[in-house]
């Protein structure tokens, strides 16, 4: 039934009821004799039972020792007066709730003897582990509040195992106050039921119709008044659930709420707020990503633009350091000229090589030339890749197997998919110091094209995961520093993406995502 339908209705009951009273109290009202004894004993016993749970309430909530001292004297008084009052006409009605009194002493004083205990264990636990001093207010404030919540955060910071005595400690003070708030609701239903007893009591002293009319009164009332107490329970109790949960959405944390079984109109607008969440949830994921790829782009960009200027600034003088030393090394005479000149010359010519290979990669980083797309069967690509590595020595001591369809089409450039590829197969063979293993596998996933490209190398430390595909970082004693982010540009052009997952140690794993089809 719908909240409008609910209120509407215990409205027209409510009025009804307040109709026919009114008639009753017109026609047969009279004054009440009453059993002042019985009725002012329920009514003692029930409210200091509401005394007693109201300073309970606030003990569990603030600690504060005076309360602890309230609830210790409302207990007192309420087994006082249960045992001045055995041998009334309720003694088996009183002598349950003598039970339940005592049996809530004993609990509550489990709880207070918990509670030091907490706090001696957490004074321990301040002096060992000084750096987490921020927590033990809180923790201080509210282990009786939320003892579980505590429990696993102690269990997270510290380390510690389910069997550590704060944690023991913790875990039986929520034990003990959810049966001792069970406790306290019986004790307050018997003290209500006594009140009610009390009242027949009553009402069996007046005539049949004065009879009808005190029975009906407050039946009538508390049907009333019970329909609107729930109505405005579960509305505003639902209400505040959401409150705080749209609270903690604009800080940032997202969390979905429990639909209700019966979806009235605070129900309707929870599946709302679940509705949003999901959807903030994937927005909020995709801007990080997006900002990530943004981030990496732009920092490429700008060592994109650095590499080119220093790469064409180099590449005339070393074009002419190059010329020179060749015809250095053709005019030595192989006799007369010393050693030592034939082996300068020897490393002026290598190392302008190695400077060459530098520069070209830094041009290959910096060029912004778009891909020209075509079908290209990656099956056939890495197939030639690794016949013509093979043949050229470079995978002379490495085992590699290919896992892929024979027909494997994306969109792509094929000579950058090559120096993807080209760099990825160096990478691992450098990893493995000439020697291990390469296994490639690729197929198609939804739109995609994925291939994995696992090594059996070194691996890479997980610190330096992070930093793999920038420019100018390696984990090689030789090395630019280059291979990995031409290869991630040329990846991102294709609009595709690649990731790495690797242990010191054990190996590496590249998987690359294309979009697939021809």
């Amino acid at each position: 039934m719908s909240l409008q339908k609910k209120i509407i209705l215990s409205f027209l009951i409510s009025s009804a009821l307040i109709a026919v009273l009114a008639s009753f109290a017109y026609v047969n009202f009279i004054e009440i004799r009453k059993e002042i004894h019985s009725l002012e004993l329920s009514d003692t016993l029930r409210s200091k039972t509401l005394q007693l749970r109201r300073h309970e309430k606030n003990f569990l909530l603030y600690r504060d020792v005076k309360e602890l001292q309230n609830v210790y004297t409302y207990i007192s008084d309420i087994q006082t007066i249960l045992a001045e009052n055995t041998k009334s006409a309720t003694s088996g009605q009183l002598k349950h709730l003598q039970d339940k009194v005592t049996e809530y002493h004993q609990r509550f004083s489990r709880i207070d003897s918990y509670t030091w205990k907490f706090l001696d264990a957490i004074a321990k636990l301040k002096s060992l582990q000084p750096g987490y001093a921020v927590f033990f207010p809180v923790m201080e404030s509210t282990f009786l509040e939320s003892p579980l919540v505590n429990a696993n955060l102690i269990e997270r910071l510290f380390r510690l195992g389910p069997d550590a005595d704060i944690v023991r400690t913790l875990r039986a003070i929520d034990t003990e106050i959810s049966s001792l708030r069970k406790n306290g609701e019986e004790i307050l239903s018997l003290s209500k039921e006594l009140d009610r007893a009390a009242r027949e009591k009553v009402d069996l002293t007046i005539s049949i119709s004065q009879t009808a009319l005190l029975i009906l009164f407050p039946l009538f009332l508390l049907v009333g008044i019970a329909a609107l107490f729930v109505i405005i329970r579960s509305t505003v109790r639902q209400l505040k659930i959401l409150a705080r949960a749209i609270e903690m959405t604009g800080k940032g944390t997202f969390s979905s709420l429990p639909v209700p079984a019966k979806l009235d109109e605070v129900g309707m607008l929870i599946n709302a707020f679940n509705e949003m969440e999901n959807g903030l949830i994937t927005r909020d994921s995709e801007i990080a990503r997006k900002n990530e790829e943004l981030l990496q782009s732009r920092k490429l960009a700008s060592l994109g633009t650095l590499a080119s200027g220093v790469a064409h600034e180099l590449n005339n003088p070393l074009n002419n350091i190059y010329l020179a030393a060749q015809i250095l090394t053709k005019e030595i005479d192989t006799e007369t000229c010393p050693g030592i000149v034939k082996e300068t010359v020897g490393d002026i010519y290598s190392q302008t090589l190695r400077v060459k290979r530098i520069v070209s990669d830094l041009l290959a980083f910096a060029r912004e030339k778009p891909p020209e797309l075509a079908p290209v069967n990656i099956t056939d690509l890495i197939r030639d890749l690794l016949i013509q590595m093979n043949i050229s020595g470079d995978l002379q001591n490495v085992r590699y197997t290919l896992e892929t369809p024979d027909n494997l089409l994306v969109l792509a450039d094929r000579h950058m998919m090559e120096q993807v590829f080209i760099n990825l197969f160096t990478n691992a063979v450098d990893a493995m110091d000439g020697k291990g293993e390469i296994h490639l596998k690729g197929n198609y996933e939804d739109q995609w094209v994925k291939i994995v490209i696992r090594d059996t190398g070194k691996g890479i430390p997980k610190d330096k995961i992070p930093r793999i595909f920038d420019p100018f970082f390696t984990t090689k004693d030789k090395g630019t520093g280059l291979g990995l982010a031409i290869v991630y540009s040329i990846i991102e052009k294709h609009k595709g993406k690649i990731e790495v997952a690797s242990e010191d140690g054990k190996g590496s794993t590249f998987i690359i995502s294309l979009p697939g089809g021809a």
